[in-house]
């Protein structure tokens, strides 16, 4: 991927579309104010337009064939440094069982996700997808070989996180092959982040890799126009119940010009409401170890109930 760097005249980025991601983030470290997004060819959504309302959106983690919740930060590659894996909850009940929950309960826009490429936790997802066909997105190990391949099986959306942010930098052109394939109406970013120098970046292969690209509105803004909606972890706190991260929350719920939801933290329902004020009823949750369906403490039911009261005061 070919570099502006030391090329372009500040005068003449103007009337520049950036051709590569080099380009668009050059332009954007240095803060050049004609930071452009994707051509108009890709529907770019107004803020204004995103609904006043939060939705709770269910989960779905599967690790080897199993329903598991996993301190996503401690999840590594077998050929990775050893790190033990921190599960907090493993389900004799299957991932099919739970997207029939969700289904009984009017629960859209859900997330089954593959916690590794293995054989197991592909038929465990698959059989999701078919007990719950249109209620439920999918990520883990999706590329543009396989992404259509999720929605013929009954999901809504693919989610993708690494084969876009590859290597620690955001490759366009793999974003645009999945754009071509899929189509943008059906593409989720998986932008979950870390703190880094006091700024969120994007964190890739697990978790464990921190990317060069850092979330702010030029940069959400720039995505949007190739996304439907971003699903956001704050990895700080996911998994371990410590509460959520506001500051990233407020950042998503200021900036974000397209549906997003968040993940990491919430442990009661006063979590769901700091959420709902700091998005400033932008940002939909999910919550994971905290359920009672996960081992946790806080009662699905009662989340269920507060998605029903948000989902009644929705301002279109």
């Amino acid at each position: 991927m070919a570099s502006v760097q030391g090329l372009i005249s500040p005068a003449r980025t103007r009337s520049l579309q950036p051709t590569s991601v080099s380009d668009l983030f050059w332009l954007h470290k240095n803060n050049n104010s004609s930071f452009y997004a994707p051509s108009s060819s890709l529907s770019r959504p107004s803020r204004l337009s995103v609904r006043c309302a939060v939705r709770f959106r269910p989960c779905i983690d599967i690790h080897k064939g199993k329903v598991k919740q996993i301190v996503g930060s401690t999840l590594q590659d077998s050929k990775d440094d050893g790190t033990k894996l921190v599960t907090n909850f493993e389900s004799d009940k299957s991932a099919a069982e739970f997207a029939n929950l969700y289904k009984e309960d009017g629960l859209t826009g859900g997330h089954a996700i593959m916690l590794g490429a293995d054989p197991l936790s592909k038929a465990a997802a698959i059989e999701a997808l078919h007990a719950y066909p249109g209620g439920l997105q999918v990520g883990g190990g999706i590329n543009s070989d396989n992404s259509l391949s999720y929605i013929e099986e009954g999901a809504t959306h693919v989610i993708v996180t690494s084969y876009v942010f590859n290597n620690g930098q955001m490759d366009l052109e793999r974003l645009k092959d999945l754009v071509r394939v899929v189509g943008k109406q059906r593409l989720v970013l998986d932008l979950s982040c870390r703190k880094k120098d006091g700024k969120y970046a994007i964190v890739t292969d697990r978790w464990q890799k921190f990317s060069d690209v850092y979330l702010d509105e030029r940069v959400l803004d720039f995505l949007a126009g190739y996304a439907d909606e971003f699903l956001v972890h704050g990895v700080d706190v996911e998994g371990k119940k410590l509460g959520i991260d506001d500051e990233l929350v407020a950042l998503l719920g200021k900036y974000s010009p397209i549906p997003v939801t968040y993940a990491g933290g919430v442990t009661t329902m006063a979590d769901l409401e700091k959420i709902k004020v700091a998005g400033i009823g932008r940002v939909d949750v999910t919550v994971g170890s905290a359920l009672d369906i996960f081992g946790g403490n806080l009662a699905y039911k009662d989340v269920v109930a507060w998605h029903a009261q948000q989902e009644a005061s929705t301002v279109q």
